[in-house]
């Protein structure tokens, strides 16, 4: 077998880093800022939903970067390691039927063993019951993920 090179968690960021350290920074920005944001007014699901939307999006940028081999793979694991990326959300997108998932938590069995409203397809809510079409997520605000959509 071929030798793996291992990286370490406190080590240095590979080389390329420099190039999107900019954009990163901005998410993390926004994202420690939705926390310490916590609205008291809101729901407690709803005041967690810009929380989960800019991890999607920080996680969704490094995925999209890693397939477009805009960045190399010893980058993109030392991301993973650092836990600047949601490690479960991008394992879930490689699957076929999952690749515009929003959050892990709308596919974990809740609801008694059902599907997350927003994993269900549109024309299936609207063919069951138009005038009660429900489209966002009470765990994170979507508005659907399904790959069908």
């Amino acid at each position: 077998m071929p030798k793996t090179k291992k990286i370490k968690k406190n080590g240095p960021p590979p080389e390329g880093y420099s190039k999107i350290e900019p954009t990163l920074t901005k998410f993390l920005s926004k994202l420690k800022q939705a926390q310490s944001d916590q609205d008291k007014t809101k729901s407690k699901h709803s005041s967690l939903w810009k929380v989960f939307q800019l991890n999607h999006q920080i996680s969704r940028y490094v995925y999209d970067l890693y397939n477009s081999q805009k960045i190399s793979r010893d980058l993109y694991d030392w991301l993973l390691l650092q836990s600047y990326v949601n490690r479960d959300l991008i394992a879930k997108w490689k699957k076929p039927g999952y690749e515009k998932l929003c959050c892990v938590q709308c596919i974990v069995e809740k609801n008694y063993g059902g599907t997350c409203i927003c994993r269900v397809p549109k024309e299936k809510l609207i063919e069951n019951d138009p005038e009660k079409v429900k489209t966002e997520c009470i765990t994170c605000g979507c508005k659907g993920c399904a790959s069908t959509d």
